[in-house]
This record gives C-alpha cells, sequence and structure tokens, in this order.
C-alpha cells in the first residue's frame, strides 16, 4: 500500500472502515427487534391473541439471535422477552 501522511496507518483505517459495517448492522438489528416488540404490544392491543403469540415467537428468536451476536446484553434480552411474556400472557 502507498505511504499515508503521518498519523494514518493503515491499520486504523481498516479498523475505521470495519467500525462503520458494524455499527450499521448493529443498528439494524436493535431497529428491528423494537419494530417486532411494537407488533407484539399492537397485537396485544388490538386483543388478537393468535397473533400475539406468533408475533412473540418472531419476536424471542430475534431478542436471541441479537444476544448471541452481542449487540445488546443477555439481562436486556432477558427482561424484554419476559415483559413481552407477561403481556400476552394476559389475554
Amino acid at each position: 500500500m502507498a505511504k499515508l501522511k503521518t498519523g494514518r496507518h493503515t491499520s486504523a483505517l481498516k479498523e475505521a472502515r470495519k467500525t462503520e459495517k458494524r455499527t450499521a448492522r448493529n443498528a439494524a438489528t436493535k431497529s428491528k427487534i423494537r419494530t417486532l416488540a411494537k407488533k407484539v404490544e399492537a397485537a396485544v392491543k388490538a386483543k388478537d391473541a393468535e397473533t400475539a403469540k406468533t408475533a412473540l415467537n418472531v419476536a424471542f428468536s430475534e431478542w436471541d439471535k441479537a444476544e448471541k451476536r452481542n449487540v445488546i446484553h443477555k439481562n436486556a434480552a432477558s427482561n424484554q422477552k419476559a415483559r413481552l411474556s407477561r403481556l400476552v400472557a394476559s389475554l
């Protein structure tokens, strides 16, 4: 690689590119899990038990994936899953 100006190491530039990609991926995952949680809440509000249960299963799956990939903390995932379960169980 061509010599860069002082203070601009190639490894730092590569790390910056990697960070951008990871940040975008994490933001997309967080947005997805929030959207799925809202779908569960909407189904509960509409008193549609069947839709709420299917939406809950999809939400659980996404929360677990986000937890596995360290996008969110495992306790945060557990708290959200418990909260949504309580909502669906109240139907």
